[in-house]
């Protein structure tokens, strides 16, 4: 099978209901075929006459046919299960990049340890109270913590905190773009085109 026929035949069977629908009916198809056969020898079914010739030859058929749809059943499922593991990988090795990027970002703003946690409380969507009640401190102090977060990063306020962290993550360390965990050439890679696109 060549490469087109087999992306095709691949997104036929895992990304479209319709092909799963049309398998199962194949296979159900060609179960009737026996099951015919045994209602006809236990309960003394009988349809219409057919030549034993023919009846071998649909009988063949149909367990070729019930072979091939279990096998393209199974195919159908490794390829599905494959690629919901390279979608959890991605997803593992964005959210590895967003904490690095935020590791980084933190540092060059000179950020203090209270700041850390207060920012990355800011960027998960915790409110001011929850903040303080957290860090188990008031919140005029979470306030002060984080006006003194936002005029370090050049901000006003926290959406555009956060879509600074998001603008670097979709930039200069896309996982797609810097191939797998530990290629530090892909990084090299990665960031010479975020330095591009900020030139």
């Amino acid at each position: 099978m060549t490469g087109s026929g087999h992306n095709g035949l691949h997104r036929f069977l895992t990304r479209r209901p319709i092909g799963l629908a049309l398998l199962l009916l194949f296979q159900i198809l060609c179960a009737a075929v026996f099951i015919s056969d045994i209602l006809s020898s236990v309960i003394g079914f009988t349809g219409v006459p057919l030549s034993w010739q023919f009846r071998e030859m649909l009988e063949l058929g149909a367990a070729l046919g019930l072979v091939t749809g279990i096998a393209l059943g199974a195919w159908a499922l490794r390829l599905a299960m494959a690629e919901r593991n390279a979608a959890e990988e991605r997803l593992r090795r964005a959210s590895g990049a967003f904490a690095e990027i935020l590791e980084e970002r933190f540092g060059e703003w000179g950020l203090t340890p209270a700041e850390r946690d207060v920012a990355l409380f800011a960027i998960k969507g915790l409110s001011t109270a929850q903040i303080a009640a957290l860090r188990e401190t008031s919140e005029g102090t979470v306030k002060a913590q984080t006006n003194a977060i936002y005029r370090k990063a050049g901000v006003s306020g926290r959406p555009q905190l956060l879509s600074l962290f998001i603008e670097e993550l979709m930039r200069d360390d896309d996982p797609l773009r810097l191939g797998p965990p530990g290629d530090d050439a892909g990084k090299l890679r990665g960031r010479a085109v975020g330095q591009e696109t900020r030139a």
